[in-house]
């Protein structure tokens, strides 16, 4: 069993538009998230909602850190919905000046709906899936069911805002049903972050959820 380990990255994309931090809820998992990439090296990461890309660049660093050959897609709308509001162009700009500038190599934007997007993966194909759009109960499972074929075996889910209690918000709903059939842990931080293994569980998982309570308390910030 390899061990878990972690790391100090340095965020490029801080440096670029203090819009990424300040209009994300996303910004207390962004070192569980690049430790995540930079452990598992996941072949191809899709996020499906991005908004300034708070996570998404943190996954990307990892992959320039590490000089993987790896890929990370964005995909979203950049229009906004009923529960972030209506996005201004800044968004899908920060995310592009970002993307192109830091990350030419690692990150690709797909500007459409996540249900246009399904046709641009191969069944199986998918190592890390990041869901984070449309929050409704009805909206988180139908983009975990239309994705999951998507992901590879062993492949990895995330889920923002399973702790998030808001009027329509029904991750945490969700959630509770998804984790009664397969592994999972969480971090009830900044939200709420899970992480589904739906598939099998990459090896290279096993030293971090053998010693999950001292980990995720570390992963607080």
């Amino acid at each position: 069993m390899s061990a878990w380990t972690k790391y100090s990255p340095i965020f490029e994309s801080d440096a670029y538009d203090p819009e990424i931090l300040s209009q994300s809820a996303w910004r207390g998992h962004r070192k569980f998230a690049y430790d995540l990439v930079r452990n598992l090296q996941p072949q191809t990461i899709v996020e499906l909602g991005t908004h300034y890309g708070a996570s998404f660049f943190s996954m990307c660093q990892a992959v320039k850190d590490g000089k993987l050959d790896s890929k990370c897609y964005a995909v979203d709308t950049w229009t906004g919905d009923q529960h972030t509001g209506a996005y201004t162009n800044s968004a899908y700009k920060a995310v592009k000046k970002v993307t192109e500038s830091a990350f030419p190599e690692a990150a690709v934007m797909l500007q459409m709906t996540f249900d246009q997007a399904l046709n641009e993966f191969a069944d199986e194909s998918i190592n890390l899936l990041h869901i984070d759009g449309f929050h409704t109960y009805e909206a988180v499972k139908h983009d975990y069911e239309t994705w999951l074929p998507k992901l590879a075996p062993n492949g990895v889910v995330l889920f923002h805002d399973i702790e998030a209690r808001y009027v329509g918000f029904g991750v945490y709903r969700y959630w509770d049903e998804l984790i009664v059939q397969h592994p999972a842990v969480k971090f009830e931080h900044s939200h709420g972050l899970g992480i589904l293994l739906p598939k099998g569980i990459d090896e290279r998982l096993l030293s971090l959820l053998a010693g999950w309570n001292v980990n995720k308390i570390s992963y607080f910030s």
